[in-house]
């Protein structure tokens, strides 16, 4: 069953982190499955909709999402993000 990485971004405190974060983590999160569906700002919020940036990362299974944000090249990525954005991260499974 297909899972979803849903990843919310809060607060950005420092672009250039975000940046390096972003360099090292695209090719993690390849290397693991996953596929980028959704990036950017949304265009359209409703009810309690924040208008913050948005990842959406379809994967094969939950198990095969948290293995890539467990593996050592993704934790690289979080430690060269370093604080530099406050961010919502969660895994979904598929209907």
């Amino acid at each position: 069953m297909p899972a979803y990485w849903i990843a919310t971004y809060v607060e950005v405190t420092d672009e250039a982190k975000l940046g390096r974060y972003a360099e090292l983590a695209l090719p993690a999160i390849t290397a693991g499955g996953g596929r980028f569906l959704a990036r950017g700002m949304p265009e359209l919020t409703y009810e309690a909709g924040r208008a913050t940036r948005t990842v959406v990362i379809e994967f094969e299974s939950v198990e095969a999402a948290r293995a890539t944000h467990d593996s050592p090249a993704y934790q690289e990525a979080l430690a060269a993000l370093d604080g530099g954005a406050v961010r919502d991260l969660r895994v979904v499974p598929g209907a």
